[in-house]
């Protein structure tokens, strides 16, 4: 398989769209037309990581956090980045990260804390704004169910647990056919009046290529009439973080000694607990602390993030308690998450999960 072929797979579950517009996603180090003798899976690449995969015959490393944040001027080896920048290149090792693509997918970053604590029923935490798009056109009216059907195959009409989500009326289509115009309705230099119908349909921002695709391909006019606009709707497909509640209630001193557990931390950083039992419980992989308005909003008992600032703290004001875990305990997660996708996927193939300790910090 190519590097492209799986990293295909991979937006299948994260498209890339989905990612924040300060981020750097995608293939970032390497060949997309490569050939894949392995694959890597992990959080960080560091130097570390790149010769591990030389060691396990893996080119194509995997990687949550991108190594490339902000542009090299230069790469002379003086830093840890251009290091691994051009040992991967020197040893024809493709580096691809997902990011906050995965962040903004339910069953990603924040799911998978969601599953380690057991949270039932979750929901996402900071649905995406301006994620969902509409589109308008006109087709003659024995041509509607064809295209419509394409639409869906496509990805459009999807509305919570709801598909094949339409909205058509009738009405009159005219035009007239100028020289040069090859019309699949009509004449030539002659007004045609065409019984057609106008479609209201709705799809993920994401989706928009795919769905453009569908409509013109299938679509029987020579110049297809259209419009796509943004919503304003936001949209609880996508987003950050989730909200999720324990199966009973339990002490807050209980919920900080299991949350220890779950996640390995030499430490939590906490607010004052309350008195009252744990139940609702929002989650945040990496730097969450800009949930906390929402998870108040929202009913938590606790919020769990990471990088949370001393001034922040002050927001539970005694509402939740706000949970810092750190930043690599709320994401160490994620390499399992995307290797066992992989290994659903393309089940033949070599996918090593890395056994590198790339976290940074250090409890005394």
């Amino acid at each position: 398989m190519t590097v492209k072929a799986i990293t295909d797979i991979l937006e299948q579950k994260a498209p890339l769209q989905l990612a924040e517009d300060f981020d750097n996603v995608g293939l970032l180090v390497g060949n997309a037309d490569m050939e894949v003798s392995g694959i890597l899976v992990t959080l960080d690449t560091l130097e570390e990581v790149v010769e591990e995969a030389i060691t396990r015959n893996c080119n194509l490393i995997v990687s949550f956090h991108p190594i490339l944040f902000k542009g090299l001027k230069r790469i002379t080896g003086a830093t840890y980045v251009e290091r691994v920048v051009a040992k991967a290149i020197e040893h024809q090792i493709a580096i691809y990260s997902m990011h906050t693509a995965l962040d903004n997918v339910p069953d990603g970053v924040s799911g998978k804390m969601c599953e380690v604590l057991g949270l039932q029923s979750p929901q996402v935490l900071i649905p995406g704004a301006h994620k969902i798009k509409k589109l308008l056109t006109y087709v003659p009216l024995a041509a509607q169910d064809g295209l419509l059907d394409k639409l869906f195959e496509a990805g459009a009409g999807h509305l919570g647990n709801y598909s094949q989500c339409s909205f058509s009326s009738e009405g009159t289509g005219g035009f007239l056919p100028e020289s040069g115009a090859n019309p699949t309705r009509g004449t030539r230099g002659k007004r045609h009046l065409e019984p057609e119908a106008q479609i209201h349909i709705t799809f993920e921002a994401h989706r928009e290529k795919a769905v453009l695709t569908a409509l013109l391909s299938n679509h029987p006019y020579e110049e297809v009439a259209y419009e796509i606009t943004t919503l304003d709707n936001s949209y609880n497909g996508i987003g950050m973080g989730m909200l999720g509640h324990l199966p009973e209630p339990i002490k807050p001193e209980v919920f900080l000694k299991a949350i220890k557990k779950a996640f390995g931390t030499g430490c939590i950083r906490h607010s004052a607990l309350l008195q009252t039992p744990v139940q609702k419980v929002a989650v945040l992989g990496g730097s969450g602390a800009f949930g906390i308005d929402a998870a108040i909003a929202k009913g938590a008992d606790f919020f769990i993030t990471g990088d949370v600032k001393y001034h922040e703290f002050f927001k539970a004001e005694g509402k939740m308690v706000i949970a810092d875990i750190g930043h690599y305990e709320t994401e160490q997660f994620t390499k399992n998450l995307l290797a066992e996708y992989l290994s659903e996927k393309i089940p033949n193939f070599a996918i090593s999960l890395s056994e590198t300790q790339t976290n940074p910090i250090n409890y005394f």
